[in-house]
């Protein structure tokens, strides 16, 4: 696993939170990042708590105003802000974090008295040029986005945001801003990928399958502090055979899945084009290959134990703790130094 650089990623996107960290933990976080194990012994401490709360506040009430600026959205930022930003790919599946959104959304309207967690749903990500389907997906999400933004019965419950133009820059605003890091990826479908490492540096809370740096990362920060879901790598190879031999077993949708999806096929978010979103839902309901409706229902599962945890604030910052705690191992120069030593056969300076 390559790491990330924290002078970039901590420092760079967060002198705040740097300094406070290394204010706890006694240690130079940026040129010793194992140093970050010793704020575990920190992790209930109501004060700090406060801290980080603090801090994360100032990001996305920042955040918040570079949404409002670039489409004129405008977010609570004192609600969850649940981040999936990478590239735009179907295997990434951004897809089946919309259609999560839109479930969320019809429950929320069902029962608009239950205590919601109050949630931000923050996209950006950049398509290649002839990706038509990662950008009729693009073109999902700002459809749904208009619909549930304009719904005055979901108030500031749930907000949809696509920020378009994805680079460096604008990820260094929004990864200090997250509570919640989406790394939703088909199971043994992603290399590594890094963009979890800068997010769990940061204190967001992963919610992703056993995919890439999330195995590793589960195993660093513990069970208890990231939320796992879905089939496994082994499990999507097996239900891909059983799909070629018996075909798409569309019975077995849970009745959230079949109703929103047969909500996107009616038109319900595309008006003007009612079947704007054929290829999609056909592609659920004969060919998905990325396992969307099978990991759908353990998915909704997850996120609705993201919701539960939010109120429980003292658990909530403890386990947003651990996470940094333990991702020390993850730094590009711990990467770097095992490369000179193992592979280039080269000496390390300080």
């Amino acid at each position: 696993t390559n790491g990330v650089a924290f002078r970039r990623w901590l420092l760079g996107a967060n002198p705040k939170l740097t300094r406070l960290l290394s204010e706890v933990t006694g240690g130079d976080v940026l040129r010793d990042p194992e140093a970050l194990e010793r704020l575990a012994a920190h992790a209930d401490d109501g004060s700090l708590h406060d801290r980080l709360g603090a801090i994360r506040l100032e990001h996305k009430v920042a955040l918040a105003r570079i949404i409002e600026d670039r489409v004129g959205i405008q977010v609570d930022p004192r609600a969850m802000f649940d981040v999936h930003v990478k590239r735009m790919h179907e295997y990434k599946r951004q897809l089946l974090n919309i259609l999560e959104t839109i479930a969320l959304y019809d429950s929320i309207r069902a029962q608009p008295l239950r205590e919601w967690a109050p949630r931000v749903k923050i996209f950006a990500g950049k398509a290649a040029p002839g990706y038509v389907r990662a950008k009729l997906i693009i073109k999902l999400i700002h459809d749904v986005a208009a619909v549930i933004n304009g719904d005055p019965t979901v108030r500031n419950l749930l907000k949809v945001v696509f920020l378009p133009n994805y680079n460096v820059s604008l990820a260094e605003a929004i990864r200090p801003a997250a509570d919640v890091s989406e790394k939703i990826s088909t199971a043994g479908m992603e290399a590594s990928g890094t963009g979890n490492m800068k997010l769990a540096l940061n204190g967001a809370l992963t919610i992703g399958t056993l995919d890439g740096a999330n195995v590793e990362i589960r195993e660093r920060v513990g069970e208890e502090n990231i939320f796992i879901f879905g089939l496994t790598a082994s499990e999507v190879e097996a239900r891909k055979r059983a799909r070629d031999s018996q075909g798409t077993d569309r019975a077995s949708w849970s009745p959230p899945l079949r109703d929103l999806v047969e909500a996107l096929a009616s038109g319900v978010f595309s008006p003007g084009d009612p079947h704007r979103f054929d290829a999609i839902t056909h592609s659920l309901e004969h060919d998905d290959r990325f396992m969307v409706t099978d990991d759908f229902d353990s998915y909704a599962a997850a996120q609705s134990r993201v919701g539960t945890l939010w109120h429980n604030r003292a658990r909530w910052w403890r386990a947003s703790i651990m996470n940094t705690a333990h991702v020390g191992w993850f730094s590009s120069d711990r990467s770097v130094r095992e490369y000179a030593e193992g592979i280039w056969n080269v000496p390390v300076g300080d």
